[in-house]
């Protein structure tokens, strides 16, 4: 059966993401100076307004308002905000259900990661080709005066079963100064953002394909005062495009004791290496925590049909080699670390650099009488 599949991405400009950016720049600068820093401190932004809010417990002695102000120099605001500060230490309900010798659930929640073996990157066509135009749109507006940091990109490909065929269009929108024309933009984002990314797919375009670009007509109040930003309403551009699952919390300002974030990029983790060891050619994962639990809830596996061995060995698999525990996941994806800044914008998944992108290539797959164990009964401390 043919389809079509939609997904989009936003570079760092756009007001939700800029505040990803600016909650994850809190993060990494506590965890350089406390790896143990318990963060969820966020923010929003509306005109020439910013208000920083949330909870951090941490030894870190973080300059929220100048980290804020240099992230938005360097998304090209040239007049100063106003920045307002709001932040208390972590609740001490949550902090002693966390706190053990092993490293418990900070929330309860349900996570999902999904792989596809359609892209090098294992993800889904649409989402990959977008975030590559939002990339290419960032590096070409950096040499420029005429072009700014807010810009959007939605690819839409056709499906035959599991099988891209046929792009069907490409949408840019990106924000510029008054002197440009609406023709002048279309010819200047075609010939330095989308033909450079489209020749690397030149044999899924054809004749029908649509390349729209400013469908507004108009882009150029732009960022916070054309709009309003929030850490974490752009979770499907963070994640799969909305091709796959999304447990519904955010990524960007949570540190590792937030399985929201660790447990998602875990579950990430786990199925792009059922998908890359061969084992099926579509995986997604769910887990749930629980509060103050060592140990996960619950495992589902789904391949949708597309796995090559029966799916009680895909689950023995992942239970062999995945361990789910928050513990584990802060320890072997070495989460204690400032990465996440890196990780705001153009997606949390598919770039190498990351440990959860990378393959368990020396991992045996399968033991033969291994059967998957029940799930322990846990209580909360």
């Amino acid at each position: 059966m043919k389809t079509i599949k939609t997904a989009e991405s936003v570079n760092i400009g756009h007001p939700d993401k800029t505040c990803d950016i600016i909650a994850d720049a809190f993060l990494d600068e506590a965890l350089r100076r406390d790896p143990y820093a318990q963060m969820a401190v966020e923010c929003a932004i509306k005109d020439d307004l910013t208000f920083i809010y949330g909870e951090a417990t941490t030894s870190a002695k973080v300059d929220y308002i100048g980290i804020a102000g240099e992230v938005l120099k360097q998304v090209g605001y040239k007049k100063p905000f106003r920045i307002m500060q709001q932040i208390s230490e972590q609740s001490p309900d949550i902090a002693q259900a966390v706190k053990h010798e092993e490293v418990r659930a900070n929330d309860q929640g349900i996570v999902y990661g999904y792989a596809t073996n359609e892209t090098p990157e294992f993800l889904p066509l649409p989402l990959v080709v977008a975030h590559k135009l939002m990339r290419r749109y960032e590096i070409f507006r950096q040499g420029r005066a005429d072009f700014f940091a807010d810009a959007k990109s939605q690819v839409s490909i056709e499906y035959d079963g599991d099988k891209p065929i046929g792009i069907v269009s490409i949408l840019v929108s990106a924000s510029h100064s008054e002197e440009l024309t609406k023709e002048e933009i279309r010819t200047i984002l075609s010939d330095n953002v989308i033909t450079p990314v489209l020749c690397e797919y030149a044999d899924l375009l054809c004749d029908t394909t649509q390349i729209i670009v400013n469908p507004s007509g108009k882009f150029t109040l732009w960022g916070s005062y054309a709009d309003s930003g929030c850490v974490g309403r752009k979770t499907q551009v963070d994640s799969y495009g909305g091709l796959a699952r999304h447990g519904g919390g955010a990524f960007s300002s949570k540190s590792a004791t937030k399985v929201d974030r660790s447990g998602a990029y875990y579950a990430r983790y786990a199925a792009k290496n059922v998908v890359a060891q061969g084992l099926a050619d579509r995986c997604e994962i769910g887990v749930s925590y629980g509060i103050g639990l060592a140990e996960p809830l619950s495992l589902e596996i789904d391949c949708f049909g597309t796995e090559k061995q029966p799916l009680k060995k895909v689950y023995e698999y992942v239970v062999k080699n995945f361990n789910f525990c928050p513990s584990n996941i802060i320890k072997e994806l070495d989460l204690l670390k400032p990465v996440y800044k890196a990780t705001a914008c153009y997606g949390h998944f598919g770039r190498e650099e990351f440990a959860w992108e990378q393959i368990k290539e020396d991992e045996k797959i399968i033991a033969k009488k291994q059967s998957v164990p029940r799930l322990k009964k846990s209580s909360a401390a």
